[in-house]
């Protein structure tokens, strides 16, 4: 018997029908479909037990990553994601700004055509000065929002060594307090 517990705070309403999760906070409500094969859940007072009969170590796996994944969107609209990220630039002066749903990068490395990274689902991005905040309750989306604008400054054909230019992931304000 393979079982996990996910405290829930007072908060916070958490939803299992189905197939799909529901946890709904302060911050909003994040919904997510999992493939619950085998898998029960009993709701007691202040946490979530999951549970599945075997005793392979891919079940165990299986029911410990939906678990990680419920104390994820739990922490997300409680507290939300937030990333940090530093515009540097030694050659070219690096303008960056927001268009809807995406971030525009102008002047990278002298460049005349712009450069553009996607901002996924409810993430917000903010400029402030030389430094990009992305926030969003959705951790999955956050991160793959900066991975995006990190990316879409990539240094190609030149030196990294030298040429340092671009915008990088200076802190991520993640941390669980469980």
């Amino acid at each position: 018997m393979i079982e996990f517990a996910v405290q829930v705070p007072k908060d916070v309403e958490v939803r299992i029908e189905k197939d799909t999760v529901t946890v709904r906070g302060k911050l909003g409500e994040i919904k997510e479909s999992f493939k619950l094969h085998g898998i029960t859940h009993e709701s007691r007072e202040g946490e979530i037990i999951l549970r599945k009969d075997s005793k392979r170590k891919v079940d165990k796996a299986a029911v410990g990553a939906i678990a990680a994944h419920i104390k994820n969107m739990i922490r997300g609209v409680t507290k939300g994601y937030e990333y940090r990220m530093k515009i540097v630039y030694a050659h070219f002066p690096i303008n960056v700004s927001v268009e809807g749903k995406r971030v525009v990068i102008k002047n990278f490395a002298g460049e005349k055509t712009p450069r553009y990274a996607e901002v996924l689902g409810d993430v917000k991005v903010e400029v402030k000065g030389q430094e990009l905040v992305v926030k969003g309750i959705k951790r999955e989306e956050v991160g793959q929002t900066a991975a995006n604008i990190e990316n879409a400054t990539k240094v190609k054909r030149k030196d990294a060594r030298v040429f340092q230019d671009g915008i990088y992931i200076v802190s991520k304000d993640e941390k669980h307090g469980a």
